[in-house]
């Protein structure tokens, strides 16, 4: 039987062979998985041994993502300068590695500034237009990105960035899991056709007893303070999700990047860290202080 035209062209939007069989939810699940384990496995290893290797990680992911994004403005006719972008992206990073919270909002005041210059002097035509997704590009992704580096700081950093991906991770495996066997009624059909209300219950209960477990277990944290974090991250993780599937519809393309087989690019797999990640920081700091 002849393969529909969009099927193949659905098939080459994420970079799969036309002999391979996608699952249920859309994914080559052979590569998925095995990207998914490679780059646990590099996070993991960055957070034993130096935090600097996990801000390099963060940065790596930062850029891709501002470049993916970019890229996918560009087909709105949004024109983002990318030297001030990327720039102020990395900037922003390390000043929060550095010096905190204060250093980071100082950097994207000036991330900002530089992108209203750089962008001026390029001329007027649709200035603003470009300016506008220049700070939401800043804003979305490396500021975003930047309270997990805020969360490294403390003097349990590395336990905080374990609790908080490994509670963001059980919200995609939980949906998935749940999704794919037991889902039958859409969230979001619109926006986002795979993800439904059963996916979302098996993130809420996967996120709970991932909370729960990783705050007492890692952090010494109470079991009510690892829920409200659970319950919490879910939220955050799907809203952050359906958030990039609307800029992806508006712009009329199925993936922001092609770099991550099985997964399609940096920023669909950082979106729902990105959201987590300053909740994270803030429910951790007040549940769970520091000694």
């Amino acid at each position: 039987m002849t393969t529909p035209p969009s099927s193949r062209s659905a098939r080459r939007s994420t970079g799969e062979p036309s002999g391979t069989k996608p699952s249920r939810a859309g994914r080559n699940l052979p590569k998925a998985i095995g990207v998914g384990v490679g780059l646990g496995a590099v996070v993991l290893a960055s957070l034993i041994f130096r935090k600097e290797i996990f801000l390099g990680v963060v940065i790596v992911a930062a850029c891709f993502g501002v470049w993916e994004l970019r890229g996918g403005l560009a087909q709105g006719k949004i024109n983002v300068p990318l030297v001030p972008s990327m720039v102020g992206a990395i900037g922003m990073l390390v000043a929060s590695f550095v010096d905190g919270g204060q250093a980071l909002t100082v950097t994207f005041g000036l991330t900002c500034i530089s992108l209203l210059l750089w962008r001026m002097a390029d001329g007027l035509h649709d200035a603003i237009r470009d300016i506008a997704g220049g700070i939401f590009v800043a804003a979305y992704v490396p500021f975003l990105a930047s309270f997990a580096i805020l969360l490294l700081r403390e003097p349990d950093g590395a336990g905080r960035v374990f609790v908080f991906l490994i509670v963001a991770i059980c919200s995609d495996v939980g949906g998935y899991a749940v999704g794919v066997v037991a889902g039958r009624h859409p969230m979001a059909p619109s926006i986002s056709p795979k993800k439904s209300w059963e996916g979302a219950a098996g993130s809420a209960l996967f996120c709970v007893i991932g909370g729960i477990a990783t705050v007492m277990l890692i952090l010494g944290g109470t079991w009510w303070a690892g829920a409200i974090v659970g319950l919490a991250l879910v939220l955050s993780a799907t809203v952050g999700d359906l958030i990039e599937s609307t800029i992806k519809r508006d712009l009329g393309i199925k993936d922001l990047g092609s770099v991550l087989p099985g997964h399609g690019g940096f920023m669909d797999r950082i979106d729902s860290l990105l959201l987590s990640a300053p909740l994270a920081w803030a429910l951790l700091a007040l549940f769970v202080p520091t000694t």
